[in-house]
């Protein structure tokens, strides 16, 4: 027998209840922190939750971000706070959500991206999703990290300031540096509150936040840094440079805090600082999956390089995207129109997702099968049109979207 479970979003008054839920799903409770600020950042119009009867029994939640993404900046809903109480698992009420919201978004003609960090990988994949970026997880002895001879540290200084003195700094040091750096994301009000949230529970042992502020002879903001202290070592919560200068006098500060033995930092898989040490060997870094993206509505990708592509896509869970589409690209100009050409790669959705952003290439999907070529050297061309400068990356880690 199939039981239905009405899907409709949250009420205001709603709003604890259903966090009870989510939390519980994770094995946290709601008012010790488990979920760090929701109850203002959270948007109960963009929330839905699954009922059974009064109760509900699943949700999941939306907020709208602007994202880097090669060659632009575009709306994206990122998808987060998504559970279903393991007393309503294998009912198919997560697939119901999925394709609630991704059939809300293209109709009401919403963000044309999705993305999400995905807890388990397995699961999104068979709704769209791709990997489309990866974090690496560094673990270091700060004793044997030195900086090679010869780095330019440029002519400016560091200080550590108060919040409150530190706080217009950081935001205007984040956005300037978020518009260039592709996976990274806008931050509004309340996601800055999210960042800087520092509650005992949240600090889990550690001191409160310290902010590491670089700025130039004249005063210019450049750089900074979002660390606390746990015993013998350094927790690197966040690096933001705008100049190559800067980002190496922040890692030399970091590096020569005294009385802190380790290092911990969440960063990008191409992180710079790997090539600032004189021995990257003591610099252990594990590369993390990442958040994941697809694409709910058409729209022509961030090409780079110049191509003339058909693609064909398939999409079961959301059939509007499938058929046949015909990418252009030549400089700054990019198009994207259906088309009844022949086609070139054959793809699903989730393979288009990962390599949006430029990190995952087409090239390694389709050695791995997951990309059909029809035209010789068309994932050749196509890999290098997608292509990225840097690796994308964004420095909230496992706690994107929230901030």
């Amino acid at each position: 027998m199939t039981t239905t479970y009405p899907l409709r979003t949250i009420h205001a008054h709603e709003l604890d209840a259903w966090a009870r839920m989510i939390t519980t799903t994770y094995g946290q409770d709601w008012y010790e922190g488990g979920l760090r600020n929701a109850a203002t950042s959270i948007e109960p119009e963009r929330t839905i939750a699954a009922y059974d009867g009064p109760e509900i029994v699943g949700g999941a939640s939306i907020y709208g971000r602007v994202m880097t993404v090669p060659g632009a900046a575009v709306p994206v809903a990122g998808i987060t706070l998504v559970a279903v109480l393991p007393t309503h698992r294998r009912r198919g009420i997560l697939t119901a959500m999925m394709r609630k919201q991704l059939t809300d978004l293209h109709e009401s003609g919403g963000e044309p991206i999705t993305a999400l960090n995905a807890a388990e990988a397995t699961i999104y994949g068979r709704f769209g999703y791709g990997v489309a970026s990866h974090v690496a997880e560094t673990q270091a002895d700060k004793r044997l990290m030195a900086l090679r001879p010869g780095t330019d540290l440029g002519d400016g200084t560091i200080r550590l300031l108060a919040r409150q003195d530190a706080r217009p700094l950081l935001e205007k040091v984040y956005d300037t540096a978020r518009r260039g750096a592709v996976g990274w994301v806008d931050r509004a009000e309340k996601f800055w509150q999210a960042r800087l949230a520092d509650g005992e529970r949240v600090r889990g042992g550690g001191t409160e936040l310290r902010f590491a502020v670089h700025t130039e002879p004249g005063g210019e903001a450049t750089g900074y840094v979002l660390y606390r202290s746990r015993p013998g070592l350094v927790q690197v919560i966040e690096v933001v440079a705008t100049s190559r200068q800067s980002y190496a006098a922040l890692w030399r500060f970091l590096i020569d805090l005294d009385a802190h033995a380790g290092l911990t930092y969440d960063g990008a898989v191409d992180e710079p600082l790997t090539h600032l040490l004189t021995d990257p060997r003591h610099h252990d870094r594990q590369p993390l999956g990442a958040p994941g993206g697809r694409r709910p509505g058409a729209g022509g990708p961030p090409l780079l390089d110049p191509l003339d592509l058909v693609l064909e896509v398939q999409d079961p869970f959301c059939p509007w995207n499938a058929g046949r589409h015909r990418l252009r690209a030549d400089g700054d100009s990019v198009t994207c129109e259906r088309t009844r050409a022949q086609a070139d790669l054959r793809l699903t959705s989730a393979e288009l997702g990962a390599a949006y952003l430029g990190g995952t290439t087409l090239s390694s999907l389709a050695a791995a099968g997951r990309v059909e070529e029809l035209r010789p050297g068309a994932v050749t061309a196509a890999s290098l049109a997608f292509r990225g400068e840097r690796a994308p990356f964004h420095p909230s880690g496992w706690a994107f979207p929230a901030f």
